[in-house]
């Protein structure tokens, strides 16, 4: 599992390992109610159409209104940064997006190089749902097993090992990612009512921002966070400042839901999740971000399964008792 996570991580291939985890988790989710794998994959198929749609809406929505807030905010921006003596890199919002594709253009390079990425990260993705619906169909490594004349051959318990890892993997992923999921659900919803209710711009955007940074944990939060009171401040102060109340009444809020819905099941300190954070994206960018807690959850149930024995000053593994 340790070679497996280097290769991912050397190669860059955490996008279809956060796909393949994701899919299974859906499949099992749409599975529940009907019994039925195709029924499930069928179910699978329509949402996954209906997210590509909604990210289609959401980006197209996005550059729209990207500039309308840029063009309220930038002057309120510079103009507090200039009465308190600070220097920024832009003056205006020209002079911002001239910035931001320098800047774009130096981490990039060239718009074909962009494309490729993007092209690559697409056909990851649905190689990732094709192995994930076809574990769901049938996650068995070794098909013929009844073929072979010796039974317990390497190939065989080897397989069955790993199997086994695998599956210990997945329940990390289900644990962390069922109760993320679950929280930024919640968050969402409340912070829709509050956007609704104090009468925000571009509240159906700010849902959709709100909802995918709820997926990251800690980092996720502040910044959707600022995002919301960055749009509060186009309109006025006191609705950025009632934003910030809310948030971080809201937050308080979320302390009680993760150790409700989290609870016992994970117990990471935070000083662990943000440095397990900083290491995921350095070695796989955003997904790595993502699959940071599971790994360190994974990490922690694997661990906790090898009983010790202590003996002078060695460290002995012993078999765990039987019940």
């Amino acid at each position: 599992m340790a070679a497996m996570l280097l290769v991912v991580a050397m190669l860059g291939l955490a996008t279809p390992l956060l796909t393949v985890l994701f899919s299974i988790f859906a499949l099992n989710v749409f599975s529940f109610k009907s019994r039925s794998k195709t029924m499930a994959v069928a179910l699978f198929l329509i949402a996954v159409t209906s997210v590509c749609l909604g990210t289609i809406f959401f980006f197209s929505q996005a550059i729209l209104v990207a500039p309308k807030i840029a063009e309220k905010l930038v002057p309120t921006v510079v103009e507090f940064c200039t009465s308190h003596g600070i220097e920024l890199p832009f003056k205006n919002v020209d002079s911002l997006i001239a910035l931001i594709k320098t800047e774009s253009m130096e981490r990039l390079g060239l718009a074909g190089l962009a494309a490729t990425h993007a092209l690559r990260q697409t056909a990851f993705v649905l190689i990732g749902m094709v192995v994930a619906i076809s574990l769901f169909y049938n996650a068995a490594i070794v098909i013929d097993r009844d073929k072979h004349t010796l039974k317990n051959n390497l190939y065989s318990l080897s397989a069955d090992e790993l199997t086994k890892r695998f599956e210990l993997f997945y329940r990390s992923f289900h644990t962390v990612m069922g109760a993320q999921i679950l929280i930024s659900f919640i968050n969402t919803g409340m912070t829709g009512i509050f956007l609704m209710a104090a009468g925000y711009p571009y509240w159906q955007l700010l849902l959709c921002v709100t909802f995918l940074c709820g997926l990251l944990p800690i980092l996720g939060n502040i910044l959707s966070n600022t995002i919301i009171v960055s749009v509060g401040l186009t309109v006025d102060f006191p609705h950025a400042l009632g934003a910030l109340a809310f948030l971080v009444v809201v937050h308080k809020l979320e302390y009680f839901l993760n150790s409700k819905i989290i609870g016992k099941r994970i117990q990471n300190p935070m000083w662990m999740t943000l440095l397990g954070l900083i290491l995921g994206e350095r070695l796989m960018g955003v997904p790595g971000m993502i699959l940071a807690p599971v790994i360190l959850h994974y990490v922690k149930s694997e661990a906790s399964r090898v009983a010790v024995e202590q003996k002078a000053d060695t460290v002995v593994p012993v078999e765990p008792a039987k019940p």
